[in-house]
């Protein structure tokens, strides 16, 4: 998923990964964006292929295992950092989100081209904008509410260009209506990993939300898993590879220029969304789905303006 936001990370010399305090001004940030941006889009579209092939269950059930295991010696050679149990039990609660964010927008990826799914997905940092204010006591501003407005109708200008084609079966609109739910969890998720990222290690984190995620899928698998073949496993670990890069990327960019820099090429994700779904699932870029998408990217400028710029602003969650 790569709705805009940015990584968790923790801009200080002692970092584990190695990052440095943010404000640096330079090309070599955007590009690693960029790099990030891209490699997320390319994630999703391996997902989606090998969901399409094996179902989404267990792309994204091996898609963390393999996740679990890449991050593995990222988080021994951090010190192998241990949650005490108050910090485990926010893993724990943003695992349980991320779990159904997920789930529900690689469902609907399946079933609509993939620069539309990521253009209504865009809509989540609108929404966190009323669970800032229903879980931190943040104001509602009126621009916040000009903000939703633009979100709903570029939502509802991208499901009009569907229904005026005669694209619209009961598949699609089940798809449509999992990534509006989507982006719902992805909003929740918005807010906890702020407070998460207060708490702990950027591979503190990715570790044990990549290993609670798979215990939660674990738990369904005697139901919905089913053995995949040797062209699908290698698009789940090309996935599971790519979102560990990107990661990286992220990590990397937004800990050296500031936010009000990097968060516009953030959107450059329907741009490779809409790439890799023409290359990979031959599926096409209508009017509509732009018009929208520009609607919804105003609103969330609309959301933010004026608002304070936090060194640190989450990114959508790997699911490695």
């Amino acid at each position: 998923m790569s709705a805009p936001a940015a990584p968790d990370i923790e801009s200080s010399p002692g970092s584990p990964l190695g990052l440095h305090p943010a404000g640096r001004s330079s090309a070599l940030p955007v590009l690693a964006v960029i790099a990030g941006i891209a490699t997320f889009s390319a994630m999703d579209a391996m997902i989606k292929g090998a969901g399409l092939a094996v179902g989404v269950y267990t792309a994204l059930l091996l898609r963390n295992l393999f996740g679990t295991v890449l991050t593995f010696p990222l988080w021994l050679s951090a010190g192998r950092p241990l949650p005490s149990r108050a910090v485990l039990k926010v893993h724990a609660l943003r695992a349980a989100i991320t779990s159904a964010m997920a789930a529900l927008f690689f469902y609907g990826l399946v079933r609509i081209p993939m620069a539309e799914g990521i253009a209504i997905s865009f809509v989540s940092p609108i929404i966190a904008l009323y669970f800032a204010a229903l879980f931190l006591g943040e104001t509602i501003r009126p621009r916040a509410v000009v903000a939703s407005l633009l979100g709903i109708l570029g939502v509802l200008v991208i499901t009009a260009g569907r229904l005026g084609s005669g694209a619209y079966s009961d598949e699609v609109i089940a798809g449509t209506a999992a990534i509006l739910l989507s982006a719902v969890f992805y909003a929740m998720n918005l807010v906890l990993q702020r407070k998460q990222a207060l708490l702990a290690r950027p591979v503190e984190i990715a570790q044990f939300q990549n290993l609670l995620v798979t215990l939660i899928f674990l738990v369904f698998s005697p139901w919905l898993a089913v053995m995949p073949d040797p062209r699908s496993l290698l698009l789940i670990l090309a996935g599971a590879v790519l979102a560990t890069c990107a990661l990286l990327f992220l990590s990397w960019g937004y800990a050296r220029a500031e936010t009000q820099v990097l968060l516009p090429i953030e959107y450059t994700g329907f741009f490779w969304a809409a790439l890799l779904g023409w290359l990979m699932f031959g599926e096409r870029l209508d009017l509509a789905t732009v018009a929208g998408t520009i609607l919804i990217v105003i609103g969330c400028w609309t959301g933010a303006r004026n608002a304070r710029v936090e060194s640190q602003v989450p990114r959508k969650p790997p699911l490695t």
